[in-house]
Formats: C-alpha cells, structure tokens, sequence
C-alpha cells in the first residue's frame, strides 16, 4: 500500500477502505509517512468530506494509536461528557459532582486550554494543592472510592490525534467536519465511557459559529457513537454570550461553587441542569425530566457540594475552599468597565470577551503560555439587562495592571447598546439523538 495512491483516491472524491484509513493513521503514529503527505492527505479530506463509514474508521483507528481506559473495573455505566468548548463554560465542574451525588460513577479525563481560558484541568488547578496528575490505578480506585474522579489525560492517549491537530492547525484543514469529529470522539472512545453526552456550542464563542453547523457536528459524532456502540447524545448549546458570569480560572471554580449552593446564574444553572439529566439518562436513572428533577435535588440537598468537596480532598485539594472561596487565587488589582451609553444591554461578544480575558492572562496565546489562575472577567451584566451610562458593566481582574489597556480594547467591541430590549435567544437549541 502506497500513501500516494491514497491521497490520489481521496483528491478524486473516491471513498478509503478501512484498510488504508488504518494504514494512514498507523503511519502518522509511527513516523513512517512524512508530514508533508499527511498534509497532503487532510486537505483532501477537507475539500472532498469523508462519509459516515469512513469517519468511524478514522475515529476508531485514531482511538485505537494509543492508550485506551479499561473502565471495567468500576461498577455501573459510566458516562462520559464532553463540551466543544466556549467563553465561561465551567460546566464539568458542576456536572461531576452532581451525576456522582445521584449514584452515577464520573470518570473525567480532561485537557488543558489553548486560547480563551484554561481547560477543565487549569480550572481545578486553581484550587491549593489539587492533582490532576493520576496513575491509572489511582484514578480508577478515586471513581470506586467515591464515584469520581477528574485527571488530565494520559500523555499517549490518541496520539495520533496530537499529531494530526498540529499539522492541522498551519495547513488550514482545521474546518472539516470529519477531522473534528473524529478528534473529539477517538478521545472519547480511548477514555472508555459506556456513553457519552455532548455539549456543542454554537456562536460567537464557539468553535461552529451557526447552529447548522453545530447540528452537524452534533449528527456526525452521534453516529460515530452508535457506530462504535456507545450510547451518544448531542445537546446543542447557546455561546453566543458568555455562560454564567465569570471568566477565568478561579473565577469560574468560584462561581462553579456558587451553582451547587443554588446561587448561581440562571442560565449555567439550566444548562448544568439539562447536561446531568442526560447523562442520568444514559445511565438508566429515568426519563430526561425525571433525571433533570434528580439533578437540581442533588443542588439544593446539598449533596453534590458535599460530593465537590470530597472529589477535591481526594485529590489532596484544600477542601475548605467550597465554604470560603477566598482561599482562591485572587488578583492584586480591579478595574470596572463601565457601560457606554444607557439602553439595554444588546450583545456581549463571547469571542471578543474570551479573547479580553486571556490578554488578562487568564488563557494562553500558546502552548508555552503560562496561566495566571486569578485573572479574568467578571460580567454584572447581562443581554437583555437595563443599563445606565458609566453603570459598570464588568470588573476585570489582573496581577499586571498594564494588561488592561489592551483588554479594554477588545472588549469595546464586545459590547453594544440599543434603545429597544433586544430578544435573547435560548440556552438549548436542539437535542440530537
């Protein structure tokens, strides 16, 4: 088998065996099959799609590169969840020890952030002394101890997908229905959940800036799912505005903590809610709406604070940080950003926000960045809300007070203000199934 006639076949629209999208995954991998047919190969990929068939192979050839969790070992169906990303989405924070309080074991493999802000793991590292660095054995005997446990992912995990971003990213074949698919679900299926519930953003904020291309994203990893035989279910989500309130690091464990004591923003809150209520779902716990009745008891009996609380402690965690949030990292200086005009609050830019709080320092601009934990954003406002002019609109937090200039700019273009109260879309946008 030759790489050349490979990519020749794929440049003419013609369909690739499972043969030869093993082959080609197998080489990357290994070395074998040069970066410059490889590149080859993805352009055609993006300029011509892939059909469901071959989209499953490659995902499950990319699944197969590298380490893949056996979960068996804990008892239950284990549900894994994954979101697409977006501005101020802290939503594993809150979902875990939730879905874990109503007797579903949560075994989260997490990454870091490139961009916005940082990953799940950046998040929890906020919190003095949490260890995201597990063995196997280790992350495994947390899930049985206590139903959960949220570790980063294992270096080897998919590397074939680690390879294949990094070309992907400076050749311009980053956009491709196929590709993302089968990144987001090869890691998905090497993590070994039973099931597998997705959040995909659509907006500003959002890798899928419409909804149709969020639905069909949402559709390609559903099948890939059923095609490998796990149940999968795609919630599409609004990211068109920040979600919850807070952006950054600490910020959001802060307000992660604030959502499980039931005082949290409105719309992180339905979000979580319609999240955990999936994956209880999946896991055999009732109905959609019974699961969801599930998850807001476990908010307001407390217990999946109680179960947060005990995730971080047995990841040797300061626990207390769940009743005093001052043990989080705070940044030295404030500043208010105060509303240009009176009206109503019209849009909240998500992508220009993200980017206002990584130049904060609350994101990296490469993988080589360092995060500041305690930087970020935090909105008083939001669209649809009454403002007055020079009400503040958001207070911005930084340890280098020089950043904020160049944050200020950006976030100028995030917002608008209009006469009339605008209509402000939903939360949810579609269910696909």
């Amino acid at each position: 088998m030759r790489m050349v006639d490979i990519i020749e076949k794929k440049r003419d629209g013609k369909k690739l065996s499972g043969n030869e999208i093993e082959f080609f995954v197998k080489g990357v991998v290994d070395g074998s099959i040069p970066d410059y047919q490889t590149s080859a190969l993805l352009m055609a990929i993006c300029l011509n799609g892939m059909d469901d068939e071959e989209t499953l192979h490659l995902t499950q050839a990319m699944a197969a590169s590298g380490d893949q969790m056996d979960l068996s070992p804990i008892p239950g169906i284990k549900v894994d969840k994954h979101s697409t990303g977006g501005v101020g989405d802290k939503t594993t924070l809150i979902l875990g020890p939730i879905v874990a309080a109503c007797g579903v074991p949560v075994a989260k493999m997490s990454g870091r952030g490139l961009g916005h802000t940082g990953g799940t793991i950046d998040k929890l590292e906020s919190i003095p002394g949490f260890r995201t660095a597990l063995t196997r054995d280790e992350f495994i005997d947390s899930v049985k101890k206590i139903g959960i446990a949220v570790a980063g992912q294992t270096k080897n995990l998919v590397p074939a997908d680690k390879k294949l971003y990094a070309l992907r990213d400076v050749t311009g074949t980053v956009r491709s229905i196929p590709l993302i698919a089968a990144s987001i679900m090869s890691k998905k299926l090497a993590s070994g959940a039973d099931a597998i519930v997705l959040d995909v953003k659509a907006g500003s904020g959002a890798f899928m800036k419409t909804i149709d291309e969020a639905r069909k994203l949402a559709r390609a990893m559903v099948d890939i799912g059923k095609g490998a035989g796990r149940r999968t279910v795609a919630i599409i989500t609004d990211m068109d505005k920040p979600l919850g309130k807070a952006i950054g690091n600490a910020l959001e464990v802060r307000e992660a903590i604030e959502v499980l004591n039931g005082k949290g923003p409105v719309d992180i809150t339905e979000v979580c809610i319609s999240l955990a209520g999936k994956m209880l779902e999946l896991a055999g716990k009732g109905s959609f709406e019974a699961c969801k009745s599930l998850a807001l008891k476990a908010i307001e009996n407390k217990s999946a604070l109680a179960k947060f609380k005990e995730m971080i402690e047995n990841q040797n965690g300061v626990p207390d940080v769940v009743h005093d949030v001052s043990l989080l990292p705070r940044a030295v200086h404030t500043r208010e950003y105060p509303s240009p005009d009176t009206g109503y609050l019209a849009s909240l830019t998500s992508d220009s926000l993200g980017t206002a709080s990584m130049l904060l320092g609350a994101g990296r601009a490469s993988k080589e960045s360092m995060i500041d934990h305690a930087a970020g954003i935090v909105l008083l406002k939001k669209p649809g809300d009454k403002v007055q002019k020079n009400e503040p609109l958001m207070v911005l937090h930084a340890n280098d007070a020089s950043l904020f200039d160049a944050a200020v700019q950006q976030i100028d273009r995030a917002i608008a203000i209009s006469r009339d109260k605008p209509k402000v879309s939903p939360l949810i946008l579609d269910i696909i199934e």
